[in-house]
């Protein structure tokens, strides 16, 4: 991956170097990070497994190709008085405690064979709900991805701007001694001295500031990574923002109408309720079902107890129909799904819409950066010329404090100006990328 070069400051502190401290700590490159947040965030493995249920679903037997297959059995009892009178001879029978028993086993298999081609659409709905399982995951790992490449380049900018606040700091503690040195001798003025150490204290107020950033881009990144304990450093392998050869937009734009994971998700959505349609419509069509079984029955009469009957063997039959009226709830159904349709059509044309609108605000601001990258380059060189020769003529008590300090900020602002405007081109270039489709290429990215 192409690197960006700053133009070197002579008081410049290299970003990743140096001291023992820093060489102890774990360097972490991009690849390692994004691989890191794949295998481990919380949120990846949320969407996978919910990937995995779409998975689990779509099988023939949801869709109900297969038959089903139960295996029953019961017990039935009865206790009971049993008085019989014979009304000719007047003769009365009582029997007391009388005991029936009734058992039964049952292996039963039903099987609907046709039903409107329901079960087609069904399984072809369970089809595309994974494929939208699988693209929803795709989803969560762009996102992922992307917020990772945010953080990661966050951690470098907001350590830049601490480096470069820390060398403005130490310009100021310059300036104080230098201006005691001639205040001793009487060269200077005690409002000279004060003025600079006023703006040593500021200087040292936004660099305590800056601290705070940067120990949050360090939380930050961490969370997403699932690293704990959350606020340690793991220090960026990379000392600058990397960017990527200059995009073009004609074939971003391309490849945003082939990749965009929401484009494909409205089209897996659209081939959904074209499912739902056809499963309206099987309602209008007849049904066939199978069943078979093979049972056992025995039953025991207290009655007659010498009497008791049991049966074993094969039973089977079929059941054709045709619902003749249901309240009008298929036509409901099938005006229902048919209004879906054309929301998800009319979906479609607006993500379709929004994705052209994103795409060339995006592409503004990343060449509108690109060209302010290169400006600011160049004031940051005129900056630095222009604090060089004024700390020369300070020293020579040739030039005010405020003059001085007045250089000094424009060359703070100047170098700010520039890692902002390549931190905004990197922002862009990552949405761009997410957009497209493409920001998986990261993963490949040396």
């Amino acid at each position: 991956m192409k690197k960006l070069i700053f133009p070197i400051l002579f008081f410049s502190i290299s970003i990743i170097t140096g001291s023992a401290q820093e060489q102890e700590k774990t360097c972490i490159n991009l690849k390692e990070c994004l691989s890191i947040g794949l295998e481990k965030n919380y949120g990846i493995q949320i969407a996978r497994n919910n990937e995995e249920i779409t998975k689990n679903d779509n099988s023939l037997g949801n869709a109900g190709f297969l038959p089903t297959i139960d295996l029953t059995a019961g017990y039935d009892g009865s206790l009971y008085n049993y008085e019989k009178k014979i009304t000719d001879t007047g003769v009365k029978n009582t029997y007391n405690n009388v005991n029936d028993n009734d058992f039964n086993a049952d292996l039963g298999l039903n099987w609907t064979v046709f039903d409107g081609m329901k079960m087609q659409a069904t399984k072809g709905k369970l089809k595309e709900l994974q494929k939208l399982g699988e693209l929803n995951t795709r989803i969560a790992v762009e996102s992922l991805i992307s917020d990772i490449l945010v953080a990661y380049n966050d951690h470098i900018f907001q350590l830049q701007k601490l480096k470069n606040m820390e060398a403005t700091v130490n310009l100021s503690k310059e300036r104080v001694r230098i201006v005691k040195a001639r205040y001793q001798i009487g060269a200077m003025s005690h409002l000279e001295l004060k003025q600079a150490e006023v703006d040593l204290n500021s200087d040292m107020s936004r660099l305590i500031t800056q601290k705070e950033a940067f120990k949050g881009s360090i939380i930050n990144l961490n969370k997403l990574l699932c690293i704990e304990p959350i606020e340690v450093d793991l220090a960026n392998a990379d000392s600058t923002i990397s960017l990527l050869p200059t995009l073009e937009f004609e074939n971003l734009k391309s490849e945003a109408e082939q990749w965009n994971a929401d484009l494909l998700v409205s089209a897996t959505k659209s081939n959904v309720a074209l499912q739902d349609l056809k499963i309206a419509r099987s309602e209008y069509y007849p049904y066939l079902r199978l069943n078979a079984s093979y049972g056992y029955d025995k039953n025991y009469s207290g009655l007659e107890p010498k009497n008791t009957t049991q049966k074993m063997g094969l039973y089977y039959g079929a059941t054709i129909g045709f619902n003749l009226f249901n309240g009008l709830d298929s036509k409901r159904k099938i005006r229902n799904t048919k209004l879906a349709q054309q929301n998800e059509a009319l979906s479609d044309l607006n993500i379709r819409l929004e994705l052209k609108a994103i795409l060339s605000s995006l592409y503004l601001s990343y060449t509108n950066n690109i060209e302010l990258k290169d400006m600011e380059a160049q004031n940051l060189v005129i900056a630095k010329e222009y604090y060089e020769t004024s700390i020369d003529k300070y020293k020579l008590g040739s030039l005010s404090g405020l003059e001085l300090r007045e250089a000094q900020v424009s060359l703070q602002d100047a170098e700010e100006r520039l890692l902002l405007a390549i931190y905004n081109i990197k922002l862009c270039e990552i949405s761009l990328k997410q957009v497209s489709g493409k920001i998986s290429e990261y993963m490949e990215e040396e």
